[in-house]
């Protein structure tokens, strides 16, 4: 006997005990109208003796005597009785038979009730054993997929090995082929300076008498340059020792442009008059203040008091103000508040952590978890209340200041995230990954609304505006592209000499600073779209591809770590200001306070430094 029909024959057999159990209520019924019938049934052989004897009764009253007249009316009063409760006893039978008529409808519609049930049930089941066939072609379908499932999962972590090493040979074969390239260039200026050596040489056998009259007008021409007196613009700059110091606005200011502020331009006079003119301090001293006099030791202070405070602009944060333990192990990011004397960090622990740092102390002001993995980056909205992180486990955060809780997880990238940044506050998002994507998503509905394909992976983003009209990418194909996201089309891309490791913008937009895997700093004017100045020096190496450079508030100073541990700040004309040392490894990340002048800076050792110029 198969299981369904076993629990078809149960089910009957409970139907016909619940059938019984509702008759129980009938059973007294019925048993009490047996009686009565009975009791009727006694009546009525009652009733006809009784007819009897009123009959013989009557007869002896025809025929005489007073005994019996007694009897007799005693025995119709007993008639009258016995009639009434025939009555009464027909009328209960009445009222019984209609009740077992009521109770017989009602049975009949107990039954067709039933029935239906009946009906019913046999659907139910019915349809309980298609479900059931349907469910196990679905199991069978599931187990397939999940055998595909493995099978394209290992596929695809095949592929992910393949195209890693192929990746890494790609890199070695580009930086051979930088190597290369370097030896050529290398080879190339030998061959031009042997060249020109030897035009040279020609030139002083064959026309000995124009050499030695371009040499004399040059040299001329450089000393009269050097002593030229300051007729158009003279003013006096007091120095530490109370020697006036003289600037002439005549000396290559030119090279400046608009980035240099008015208290910035002593320095770029002094500065960019020392490199047009190939002089050292000594020689520039000598020529400019003291025209070719020897040199006072004033005047030489004064300069290095220029020097020390700044150039006469903002000084620089030349002190640790504070240093401490900010994670378990490397650390990767840095951001100041916009808003607060708050440090915001994140390293290969997983964590993002909070420090303020208002009071001269570091204190510990929260610990933000929730990623599965290293934190890439970290960044505020402008008004200090969100903190945005991205990290190794392919996805970015989004979390409040004031209470600390994770508010959106953003997760759709194939690959890690390595950078972030409000679109439009606080609606949208856009995110950068290894997997060659730019993702802008939507905070309400935490969904990605649009993905930009770019082709390679993005190191680091930056937008325009605070509408984020405009996006800038940095990637690892040595390109910069420019995305505008209501147009949806793609700017020009401006190519790099290597790939890039980070990119930061200047507060009015005009200016974008891009560090190079070549050991270099770019500065682009956005408005031409074209590389206005390089940074470098023979001791900066870039520590990592995402190493990040960052410009002050007032965007006329760009700071960047270096692999021995040194960070170098160069104001934008340039010119290196000074070298901050405190790191013992290479420094990953630096942030300038936007509030005041100082700069934190984190790297692969686990310390956090704060710098200030007091």
């Amino acid at each position: 006997m198969s299981a369904e029909e076993y629990v078809w024959r149960e089910h009957i057999v409970r139907r016909l005990r619940e059938k019984r159990k509702g008759c129980e209520g009938f059973k007294e019924i019925i048993i009490q109208n047996n009686r009565l019938i009975d009791h009727v049934a006694q009546l009525k052989s009652d009733n006809l003796k009784l007819s009897v004897e009123n009959e013989q009764l009557r007869n002896a009253v025809s025929t005489g005597g007073t005994g019996p007249n007694v009897a007799m009316v005693t025995l119709e009063k007993k008639l009258l009785a016995q009639q009434e409760e025939l009555t009464e006893l027909h009328k209960r039978k009445g009222e019984n038979s209609q009740m077992i008529v009521d109770l017989n409808v009602k049975v009949e519609q107990q039954k067709k009730l039933l029935v239906e049930k009946e009906h019913s049930l046999y659907e139910q089941q019915t349809v309980n054993n298609r479900l059931r066939a349907e469910v196990q072609l679905l199991h069978c379908s599931l187990e397939e997929l999940k055998k595909l499932n493995t099978t394209l999962l290992d596929e695809h972590t095949a592929l992910q090995l393949a195209f890693s090493s192929l990746e890494d040979k790609m890199r070695s074969v580009q930086d051979e082929n930088r190597c290369l390239l370097e030896r050529i260039m290398r080879y190339k200026s030998k061959d031009a300076d042997k060249l020109n050596e030897e035009n040279e040489s020609i030139i002083r056998k064959r026309l000995p008498s124009i050499f030695r009259k371009r040499s004399a007008k040059l040299k001329r021409d450089l000393e009269d340059a050097v002593r030229e007196p300051n007729s158009l613009n003279n003013q006096t700059v007091p120095a530490s020792s109370g020697t006036p110091l003289h600037r002439n606005s005549t000396s290559p200011a030119q090279f400046v442009g608009s980035l240099v502020s008015d208290d910035d331009f002593d320095e770029a006079s002094i500065n960019g008059a020392m490199e047009a003119l190939g002089l050292d301090e000594d020689e520039y001293i000598n020529a400019r203040f003291s025209a070719g006099e020897a040199m006072h030791e004033a005047t030489r202070a004064s300069i290095d008091t220029l020097k020390a405070s700044g150039y006469l602009g903002q000084p620089n944060p030349t002190k640790i103000l504070m240093k401490f333990e900010a994670h378990e192990n490397e650390s990767h990011a840095v951001r100041w508040s916009p808003v607060e004397r708050m440090v915001a960090t994140g390293g290969a622990d997983r964590k993002v952590k909070l420090w303020d740092v208002g009071k001269g102390l570091t204190e510990p002001r929260a610990v933000l978890s929730g990623s599965s993995a290293g934190i890439n980056s970290v960044d505020f909205d402008s008004t200090g209340a969100y903190i945005l992180g991205t990290s190794n486990d392919y996805g970015a955060r989004v979390w409040t200041v004031m209470d600390n809780r994770l508010r959106h997880t953003l997760t759709g990238h194939s690959g890690k995230v390595m950078a972030a940044k409000y679109v439009q506050e606080p609606i949208k998002v856009v995110t950068g990954s290894h997997d060659r994507t730019l993702k802008i998503w939507d905070l309400r509905s935490i969904a990605c609304i649009e993905t930009k394909f770019a082709g390679s992976s993005c190191n680091d983003l930056c937008t325009t505006d605070s509408l984020g009209s405009t996006i800038i990418s940095g990637h690892y194909d040595k390109k910069i592209r420019f995305w505008d996201i209501r147009t949806e089309k793609q700017a020009d891309d401006v190519l790099m000499p290597a790939k890039i490791t980070s990119l930061d913008l200047s507060k009015d937009c005009n200016y974008l600073i891009c560090s190079v895997r070549d050991d270099t700093i770019k500065l682009l004017d956005l408005r031409k779209n074209q590389v206005i100045s390089t940074f470098a020096n023979e001791h900066f190496k870039i520590s990592c591809d995402f190493a990040r450079a960052t410009f002050n508030s007032s965007a006329v100073k760009i700071a960047c770590g270096s692999a021995d541990g040194t960070i170098f700040i160069w104001n934008v004309n340039g010119f290196l200001e000074t070298t901050l040392k405190g790191h013992s490894t290479a420094v990953n990340a630096v942030s300038w306070s936007p509030n005041s002048n100082s700069l934190a800076s984190v790297g692969k050792s686990k310390r956090c430094i704060i710098y200030s110029d007091s």
